[in-house]
């Protein structure tokens, strides 16, 4: 793993994390507990900070970056962005599932209680409301989100990848 300070700022971590050896975390960087980050992705607190709640995954591929002075990341608490997701400038609340290969451009903020499907793209400045679900090119509303996802997505993919976390330390 890459684990790197820059310009005096060093990335920080919580208790119970995670992170795969070849993953990158530079700079002014906050990670709560109970925290993954997976193999090949990327989290780079070097133009403006990223804060990370508990519960965090950044699953493999992915690259979770800023906007220069501008536009900081935050990922609330339970939060699984999929693998080869693009997570920039941005503002993610808890209980959020972001799909493989969906990309969360500057000033979106995804409230809670969402699914962006895998593949969206959340344009500048896309507000995602509570209980929805999200997807296309660019990301709509498709459908309200049921207890049955918020269960059988959202809090199982959290949950599933403390578990295996737990397989590799």
């Amino acid at each position: 793993m890459i684990i790197k300070e820059l310009n005096g700022k060093k990335p920080e971590f919580g208790n119970d994390c995670f992170i795969a050896e070849n993953a990158v975390i530079v700079g002014d960087v906050v990670m709560g507990d109970q925290c993954s980050v997976w193999y090949n992705a990327v989290i780079r607190g070097d133009v403006h900070y990223i804060k990370m709640g508990n519960k965090v995954n950044i699953q493999d591929g992915a690259v979770v970056h800023c906007t220069y002075k501008k536009s900081p990341t935050v990922l609330g608490n339970n939060v699984s962005i999929g693998h080869n997701a693009i997570v920039h400038g941005c503002t993610i609340n808890d209980n959020v599932l972001i799909g493989m290969g969906s990309i969360i451009m500057d000033d979106c903020v995804i409230e809670s209680n969402v699914i962006v499907a895998a593949g969206a793209v959340m344009t500048k400045g896309t507000h995602a409301k509570s209980g929805s679900v999200y997807a296309g090119i660019p990301a709509v509303k498709i459908k309200d989100l049921s207890a049955e996802l918020l269960a059988g997505e959202i809090d199982r993919i959290a949950n599933n990848y403390i578990t295996y976390s737990s397989w590799y330390k």
